[in-house]
């Protein structure tokens, strides 16, 4: 039976920082809106205090977390244990999005890696923590982290890059805003 915390107790903290990789899902208002989920990893994700995390977003083929929550600022994180006792937690918030102009982004982003492509931080605002069994879910082996990532944005360039978010960064999949500007 899953259980309801009214804020991330040291427990909880030890096993978010413990999973290498994490989900996000959000949606945008209408209807016929595409509902969106992406997986995180590159050791992007930071607590604040028992009530707000944060994770730096780099570029990617699309937009459409930053686009849903500049919308609506609805966003949950999942969380699931792939190694040991099984176990699942959700944090259920409001979003917001803190591009390279945000008078914030520079503080935070000291907390992060300095990563390639970095567009903005992705603040969360907890407002239900859940956990659930999670016995479903199988078992994984960590085997490392991918540098596809690191390696494309070597490749490109920060002028890649920057082409690569004016093509695919600007607007969702469903023409909702996403960036101001380029972040390269």
């Amino acid at each position: 039976m899953g259980k309801l915390h009214q804020q991330l107790t040291p427990k909880l903290i030890e096993f978010i920082q413990a999973q290498q990789m994490f989900f996000v899902g959000s949606a945008p208002l209408a209807a016929s809106g595409h509902v969106n989920i992406s997986p995180k990893g590159m050791d992007s994700l930071r607590i604040l205090d028992p009530l707000s995390v944060a994770y730096l977003d780099v570029t990617g083929s699309g937009v459409e977390t930053i686009s849903h929550i500049r919308e609506n600022r609805r966003l949950v994180m999942m969380f699931c244990a792939f190694e040991g006792r099984p176990f699942t937690l959700r944090l259920h918030g409001l979003g917001e999005v803190l591009q390279r102009s945000h008078p914030e982004f520079d503080t935070l982003a000291g907390h992060f890696p300095t990563l390639p492509g970095m567009r903005a931080i992705i603040r969360l605002s907890i407002q239900r923590i859940a956990d659930s069994c999670g016995w479903t879910v199988p078992l994984y082996d960590f085997v490392g982290i991918r540098d596809y990532y690191d390696n494309y944005a070597a490749k490109v360039g920060p002028q890649g890059i920057r082409e690569g978010q004016l093509a695919a960064n600007m607007h969702s999949i469903d023409g909702l805003p996403g960036l101001d500007v380029p972040s390269c």
